[in-house]
């Protein structure tokens, strides 16, 4: 499992974020970018400029993060 140091060390800046809405997206859904085999980064839409929180596959699992309501596979 990646540490903290090396998830924040992947450069994200090509990272393809995809929204997760069960309804319209009005007021901003969270999003969700594969960053790596083993690494995730999750962000806000109504918060751009912020830089996205960083998780490994099991931590998502953890927090109940399930990246096919995303329409991205484990």
């Amino acid at each position: 499992m990646l540490d903290g140091t090396k998830l924040y060390g992947i450069d994200i800046s090509g990272a393809s974020f995809v929204k997760a809405c069960g309804g319209p997206c009005t007021e901003g859904c969270v999003t969700l970018a594969r960053i790596g085999d083993d690494a995730w980064a999750l962000g806000d839409s109504k918060r751009p400029a912020m830089e996205p929180l960083r998780f490994t596959t099991e931590e998502l699992a953890v927090a109940g993060i399930d990246p096919a309501r995303f329409g991205l596979s484990v």
